[in-house]
This record gives structure tokens, sequence and C-alpha cells, in this order.
């Protein structure tokens, strides 16, 4: 068991959490303001290559190479962490995205595979978690759901699944409440996120970028760590009256994507 050191009470030193799809984008970031807080953190992607050297330098850091998808996997993990940690105290869903193209050209699996990837993953965590939150007398849950929600753009099948997220947090709120778990939606407008579509679109094609930005009434698009600040809120004790809600971290964001309807 890996030693911990003294909680803080309000803050997040000493806690002990499980992120998904923590080794890049907004996963990394949450991953690495955490830990620079002083929380441990299970840390789970299909590739963790990004996250090893942090792990080896401050013990804080477990990491497993998995696919949500994959039967048990997820929820071994979940049990590894909380078994290393002596407990758990939140977890968050950042792991998403989206498979296939329009209604007429998108094939039934499309829809189940981007369904699976977004809500069945995170139905799974929380409820591998629920037990390890309960028994620490109460904890967090976050889901990473998107202004695409409900400011229609495509895909459809991406956009209703993070409806999904958003409904199915307010919904195990009620149900999780009464043992003192917490359960949050974070909705992050467009990131601009290194390698990305929309860091390959400023790169690419400047023209396009700068007509997108418009979207955002100051011109700037969400940085990652911008919406990590928030999932990091809700998981200490400073949001201990927050739950059941969505909060957008979108800039005031109008379209989702250039192609908004």
């Amino acid at each position: 068991m890996i030693v911990k050191s003294q909680p803080d009470k309000a803050g997040l030193r000493g806690k002990r959490f499980v992120v998904t799809g923590g080794s890049r984008g907004l996963g990394q970031e949450v991953v690495q303001l955490l830990l620079g807080e002083g929380a441990f953190v299970a840390a789970c992607a299909r590739r963790t290559d990004s996250l090893r050297g942090h792990a080896a330098e401050t013990g804080q850091l477990l990491t497993g190479s998995l696919d949500v998808r994959e039967a048990g996997r997820l929820e071994g993990f979940v049990e590894q962490a909380g078994e290393a940690f002596g407990g758990l105290d939140g977890v968050v869903a950042c792991v998403g995205g989206a498979q296939g193209r329009g209604l007429e050209e998108a094939a039934p699996e499309d829809w189940s595979a981007t369904w699976e990837l977004n809500v069945g993953h995170s139905v799974r965590l929380a409820a591998a978690a629920a037990p390890h939150l309960r028994a620490a007398g109460g904890g967090s849950v976050v889901f990473i759901a998107s202004v695409s929600g409900w400011k229609p753009g495509p895909q459809a099948q991406y956009g209703a699944a993070k409806a999904a997220l958003i409904h199915l947090a307010a919904s195990l709120a009620r149900e999780l409440g009464p043992d003192g778990i917490r359960v949050n939606a974070v909705s992050p407008g467009s990131m601009l996120i290194p390698g990305k579509r929309w860091d390959r679109m400023r790169r690419e094609d400047p023209a396009a970028f700068a007509a997108f930005a418009e979207e955002f009434p100051g011109g700037a698009l969400v940085a990652p760590r911008e919406v990590a600040q928030v999932v990091a809120f809700l998981l200490s004790a400073h949001a201990t009256g927050v739950s059941g809600t969505n909060i957008p971290v979108d800039r005031a964001q109008n379209a989702p994507t250039p192609d908004g309807y």
C-alpha cells in the first residue's frame, strides 16, 4: 500500500482519485493539476507513456494501460487503485469521442460505439467506485460532457451521448446522495489542445480558425487548464454543496463547431 500524507480537509492534498483518459489533452491536465496539489492519482489510458516519468519521480501516480471498453478492465483498475491508495475520494471520466458520420452514413455500430465510449464507461466507472467512496464517507464523481450536449452540431451520436452524461449526473446525484457521494458533469467548450483538431486548423487554415474563434465573445478558445480547474474544484471539499449539476466551461461559446447548425 502507498503511504499517504495527511489529507487536507478542504483541499486535495492526500486525497485519492481515479482519472480515465489521463495521458493526454484534458485528462492529462487534470492529472497534472491533482498531482501538483498533492493528491494521489490512478490514471488509465490506452497508452500511458507520457505519464511514466512523473510516476517514477513522485510515487503519487498509479498508471494502467487499458481500453475502458474492455469487459472488466476498468473495474479491475478501480479495485487496484482502491487497494493501492487505501481507498478512493473521487473519480473523473475523461475518456470520450465519437465514431461515424451523419445520420444516413453512420452504422448502428457507430452509435453504439460512441455511446459505450462516453456513457457506458462513465456508468461502469461510477458503479465500480461507489463502494470505495461510500466506505470513505462520501466522495465526488465527475463526468466530462460537452457543450455539444445541448448546443446542436454534428455528429448527432456525439451530442446525444454527451446529453446523456448530463442527465446521468443529475440522476445519480439523487441516487448516491444519501451516501455522501456527489455527482456532477462538466461541459467544456472547444478546447485548444496541441496536435488536436483546433490546433491543426489554427496552423493549417488560419482564416478558418479565425472565423471559428468568432463563436467565442472573447475571441479565444477554451484552455484545458481552465476546465481542469473546475474539475478540481468539484473534487474538493470546497464544492460540498454542488451536486447533480452541469457546469459549462466554454467562454460563452455559441456554435460548438465551425459546422454548427
